[in-house]
């Protein structure tokens, strides 16, 4: 098979997780009722996504909208087959998340020196060394961990982002035993090329079917970007319903690609995921009516109408 082959080569089937109801909530200013959190959560579920983000474990006084994570995921009825990850930033997260009988937690670090500090005042190599004995425990204790990488393709602060230094700290959430890599363009602004470039030097140390996808659409490049990872052999790729979302330490960063969005690209390339688009749809609707407004997402917004 020549290069040319390889390149346009496309999964058949694509895992979407779905991040709406931790990372897309997490930035809205105005508390959503627990109620309404898990509505979303078992909406998303019917549609058919294997995995739902449901919460984080971290402090109300820097996320307040997550103070509820553990109520939330007490009150889903959870689903057979279905993955509700949380979010755990250290040993204490991991304790309430463990009180609450989570099945899979997630772990953050980033390829950027000057975001790491922005976001939790230690350096990557501290933050890295912080997370080993959380990753440990939590593996201990019988659970899933997975690993993010945050600013894979730009970061607010330093700009261009190369891929050794995520290849580095990908290789090391994976060294403690994380069993996926996110690996996330936080503000939107890499392109296709950009996450083709950065996705190959990360596959040479960890193997491609471990990583996955998460493009925030600043820029509209998030599909774009999804194919072209996709071409390299990326097979699980991040959504948040309606485009929820955003960084409140990317200033300008918009919320997640559209998992809709996604979702339709995706079907109409014959890649199966086993999302129902109609369900998705329904889902995205009651988050957005609930909070005022109209979805972000362009399947959204072009069948908003047609109620369809």
């Amino acid at each position: 098979m020549n290069r040319i082959q390889q390149e346009t080569d496309l999964p058949e089937r694509v895992k979407i997780v779905e991040v709406g109801p931790r990372d897309g909530l997490q930035n809205e200013s105005a508390t959503v009722p627990l109620e309404v959190k898990v509505g979303l959560i078992e909406r998303l579920g019917a549609a058919g996504l294997p995995a739902i983000e449901t919460g984080s474990f971290v402090s109300p006084k820097w996320v307040p909208q997550m103070a509820d994570s553990d109520r939330v995921y007490g009150a889903i009825r959870k689903r057979a087959g279905v993955g509700y990850p949380v979010l755990v930033p250290n040993s204490r997260g991991l304790a309430g998340a463990l009180k609450a009988g989570v099945q899979e937690v997630a772990v953050f670090a980033a390829a950027s020196e000057s975001f790491t500090r922005k976001n939790i005042n230690s350096t990557i190599d501290e933050s890295l060394e912080r997370y080993r004995s959380v990753v440990a425990e939590a593996l201990d204790s019988g659970l899933r961990v997975r690993g993010y990488v945050s600013c894979v393709l730009g970061c607010p602060y330093e700009g261009a982002i190369t891929p050794d230094a995520v290849a580095r700290v990908a290789g090391q959430l994976d060294s403690m035993g994380c069993y996926e890599i996110s690996l996330g363009d936080t503000i939107g602004a890499g392109t296709p090329r950009d996450a083709r470039d950065m996705i190959r030097v990360v596959s040479e140390r960890i193997p491609v079917q471990r990583l996955a996808a998460h493009f925030h659409d600043t820029y509209g490049q998030g599909l774009a970007n999804v194919l072209a990872v996709l071409q390299e052999g990326v097979s699980v790729v991040d959504g948040s319903v309606s485009g929820l979302g955003g960084c409140p330490y990317a200033k300008g960063a918009t919320g997640n690609l559209a998992t809709e969005d996604l979702l339709y690209m995706l079907d109409g390339m014959g890649i199966k995921t086993g999302v129902d688009m109609g369900r998705l749809l329904d889902a995205g609707r009651f988050i957005c009516e609930h909070l005022g407004r109209r979805p972000v997402s362009r399947v959204g917004q072009a069948r908003w109408v047609r109620k369809d």
